[in-house]
């Protein structure tokens, strides 16, 4: 795998999700993330802050420079970045290998089935506790234990997710192999190393195919080829021959 010296990254809004095909027929689910208009607003130095990173703005739009988000990126080199340089999509190319943080969609409260897959209790018989949490806590230690599982708030936590592909990119659009957390809408961090991604390969799929291709092969090579069961014209030839010498020798024996 090829590695960039330095980390690309960039600040963007979850679009959507699509479908997309490639030159052998295959279809990816992807996602769609359009890319902000974004620039370095401050560069932090290990002797000043304690650690290295990258401070990035994203703007509404390019023209009223309005800041709607903003992220922070660690990165080890900080010679290449400038503060006020302009963060575009294109660094990002095809097959490069990134890392999608976002913001999980809200769930609201939620119960103990919902929340944590809790199984819920017999409906009949005269069964009283059919979706109750239970019983919290015993005789001892007199208090709830910290991180029971009981009913709360579920969603909008910070989701990393690794490891995805990068299938395309089209002028401000990134097409992501996968799914994204958060809502439509939503900002999102896009970064990676400049790795190159493992080409993910459907095995069954290609089975399938090669199955398929198999088959149209048998099929036209019996549509050219004659039954069995039919005359060749040789044989046809023949057959009349003799029938029409039998009748000849039928009429001089009478």
């Amino acid at each position: 795998m090829t590695k960039s010296k330095y980390m690309k990254f960039i600040i963007g809004r979850k679009v959507g999700m699509t479908r997309v095909y490639d030159e052998d027929g295959r279809n990816f689910a992807v996602t769609k993330i359009k890319a902000l208009p974004c620039e370095i607003g401050q560069i932090k130095d290990k002797q000043i802050n304690g650690y290295k990173s990258v401070v990035v703005k994203a703007y509404k739009d390019a023209e009223k420079k309005k800041v709607v988000k903003i992220s922070e990126f660690r990165e080890d080199n900080l010679k290449k970045y400038k503060i006020a340089d302009a963060v575009l999509a294109n660094q990002f190319k095809e097959n490069d290998a990134v890392t999608v943080e976002g913001t999980a969609k809200g769930k609201g409260f939620a119960g103990t089935i919902k929340r944590h897959g809790f199984h819920r209790g017999p409906a009949s018989h005269g069964s009283k506790n059919v979706r109750k949490p239970g019983s919290i806590g015993g005789g001892y230690p007199q208090r709830v234990v910290a991180g029971k599982k009981m009913a709360g708030r579920m969603g909008g936590d910070n989701v990393t997710v690794k490891n995805l592909r990068i299938i395309d990119v089209l002028d401000d659009i990134l097409l992501i192999s996968g799914a994204i957390p958060g809502p439509n809408k939503s900002f999102v961090k896009v970064y990676g190393s400049g790795e190159k991604a493992e080409e993910i390969v459907d095995h069954a799929a290609e089975e399938e195919l090669l199955a398929q291709a198999k088959m149209l092969e048998a099929d036209k090579e019996a549509k050219e080829a004659k039954p069995e069961g039919e005359a060749k014209p040789e044989q046809v030839e023949s057959a009349t021959e003799a029938v029409e010498e039998a009748k000849v020798e039928e009429e001089k024996s009478e």
